[in-house]
């Protein structure tokens, strides 16, 4: 296939740039929040990396100026995520589609330019390598600070990839992680200067595309039996997720980050890390 196919599954496209090289692109303005309405597009293209016999590699980014990929979507009724059924792997839909995703045959590679807040965090946890914008890319589990407990696998991934301590850290602290400091706690492989970000990202995915699949796949089971957290390691994340969705202390921060303009384009979403500081007791 020499020719770049499109498919547009909604707000999520997915580009075939060649046969062995796909871009999947998240394009949900203007904060690219990440919901229930996005769970089966994201299911439909992960379902499509894993049984496409010759793609092996996929590049993450963003069209969305200054978000790569943001939050769980708070104001979608809880009953639209609850009833979502799990996934192959029997967890949850995010964190099914996130495992599923660390265990495909293919090498995934998160571009962070912008947030990459929550479930952008995640997703870049899941993915087999991470780069970012030195300028612009911000990395942020902040979920603690909002009186809530993230759900999409960090307390299982973080302490792997970047030691206890720091993703301790992360993790508590509830801020934003600049691009240079991710890459000197190993949050992603390295950080680049913006204007290089694309051009090192496009040329890694285009050398590992003209490899044998086979040896990719093989090469990337077995580190994955030294690497990855199990699906037992990651279940409960998500079930105290909902459950802190639930607790009149969560309820009363989210409500006092909606009242400062959370879920709104504006300063909070853009330092959220900031704004989750100044609503404790």
């Amino acid at each position: 296939m020499n020719r770049s196919e499109t498919t547009h599954t909604g707000k999520i496209r997915l580009e075939r740039r060649l046969a062995s090289y796909w871009r999947v692109t998240f394009d949900v303005p203007p904060l690219n929040i990440f919901g229930p309405k996005q769970i089966p597009q994201l299911d439909e293209i992960i379902t499509a990396i894993e049984s496409d016999q010759h793609v092996r590699v996929v590049v993450f980014d963003s069209a969305v100026d200054g978000f790569f990929l943001t939050h769980y979507d708070f104001l979608s009724p809880l009953d639209e995520s609850t009833r979502i059924p799990p996934g192959k792997t029997g967890l949850q839909a995010l964190p099914d589609m996130l495992a599923r995703l660390s265990r495909a045959p293919v090498v995934s590679i998160a571009s962070i330019r912008g947030r990459a807040t929550g479930v952008g965090s995640e997703l870049a946890l899941a993915s087999d390598m991470r780069f970012a914008s030195r300028e612009k890319a911000i990395l942020s589990q902040w979920e603690v600070g909002a009186g809530l407990v993230p759900g999409g696998g960090p307390m299982a991934r973080l302490p792997r990839l970047i030691g206890r301590g720091r993703a301790l850290e992360v993790l508590l602290s509830a801020d934003d992680i600049n691009g240079k400091l991710a890459e000197l706690y190993g949050y992603v492989n390295r950080a680049l200067p913006d204007d290089e970000l694309d051009g090192f990202v496009d040329a890694l995915a285009m050398r590992i595309g003209s490899f044998d699949k086979q040896a990719i796949a093989e090469t990337k089971r077995l580190v994955d039996v030294a690497s990855l957290p199990s699906d037992a390691d990651i279940r409960p994340e998500w079930e105290a997720f909902l459950a802190a969705l639930d607790r009149p202390a969560s309820q009363k921060r989210i409500k006092s980050l909606m009242d400062r303009g959370f879920h709104r384009p504006g300063d909070v979403e853009n330092r959220l890390g900031f704004y989750v500081g100044q609503i404790g007791d």
